[in-house]
């Protein structure tokens, strides 16, 4: 495993995180049981992850109680980030009582004292702009050491642009991936202020491994896009199937992300594994520069154009 240490983080960040959306997530992510999942995580640890994502609303809080029960003996070896404003029931509460509350139910899932990130999940737009009680409440519990970081997740260049400009966070979680290239053009910004930038959705939601097509039938949560999105997506797909040169894009998914220097690390979903092996052997390339901007320039001459909604 490589690791990558942004300045404004106090330890070593390996470039593959663990997404921990799946864990404990039945209803959308089909079957995974408590000793699996348990497994899992550790043998990521194994293998030299030390990000794990989580937050209170995924799997309606068992992801962040099997990652507590997981990593239970190695807390000060890895980075646990959560997230608040999603809240367990899912409902949406970004008020400083919300925070309180939801930060103390996470402490509790977890296992811990304190948590290494933790970011505001997908707030409106009026919420990234630093100020005000919600971002005084960050502050104090961040000098009490509750919360060692604090930051956003967002999904836009709009976003990330109003975040750099007017907030002072130590951690961005973002939505990046080849299709969705747009962030990029403030990514040299991010990097000069030593901010942790993870990338969430590296793989499109599935549609980067190369497995899915037009006539994929999706179910649970992938249900959600339209003939027309699909054949989009599907077009698009064997566009970089060809400057790729392979039908698996795993690999080079993850990597085209990791190119970026401002990028700290990657958090795609793991459900099983042999997705965290898939994974992890991302970290152990680069992608190179030839192939890099074969990828830039189709997303400048042709992705940016199509509708390729989340």
């Amino acid at each position: 495993m490589n690791y990558r240490h942004p300045a404004r983080i106090d330890r070593d960040i390996s470039i593959v995180g663990f997404g921990a959306w799946q864990l404990g997530n039945l209803e959308m992510w089909g079957d995974m049981d408590e000793a699996e999942a348990i497994q899992l995580v550790r043998q990521a640890v194994a293998q030299g992850v030390n990000l794990f994502d989580t937050a209170p609303g995924y799997g309606g809080g068992e992801s962040e109680r099997l990652l507590g029960v997981a990593l239970e003996g190695v807390r000060d070896k890895v980075f646990i980030n959560t997230k608040f404003g999603h809240t367990v029931d899912n409902r949406m509460d970004f008020t400083v009582a919300g925070l309180d509350k939801s930060l103390k139910g996470s402490l509790t899932r977890l296992r811990t004292t304190y948590v290494d990130g933790l970011i505001l999940h997908n707030p409106g737009i009026e919420l990234l702009y630093g100020e005000g009680p919600l971002y005084d409440r960050l502050r104090e519990l961040k000098t009490a050491g509750v919360i060692r970081h604090y930051g956003v997740s967002i999904d836009s260049r709009e976003e990330l642009d109003v975040v750099l400009q007017h907030n002072d966070v130590d951690i961005i979680e973002l939505m990046f991936n080849i299709i969705h290239q747009r962030p990029r053009e403030l990514f040299e910004e991010v990097r000069k202020r030593g901010i942790l930038l993870m990338i969430k959705v590296p793989l499109d939601s599935g549609w980067l491994t190369g497995r899915y097509t037009k006539d994929t039938a999706f179910s649970g949560i992938r249900a959600r896009w339209s003939e027309d999105v699909k054949a989009t997506r599907h077009d698009i797909v064997l566009r970089i199937k060809q400057i790729v040169g392979t039908a698996d894009l795993v690999h080079t998914a993850l990597r085209y992300c990791l190119s970026y220097p401002a990028v700290t690390a990657v958090i795609p979903g793991t459900h099983n594994m042999r997705q965290l092996a898939s994974n992890v052997a991302a970290a152990e390339g680069t992608l190179s520069e030839a192939m890099k901007r074969q990828l830039e320039l189709l997303w400048e001459d042709y992705i940016q154009y199509q509708h390729t909604p989340w």
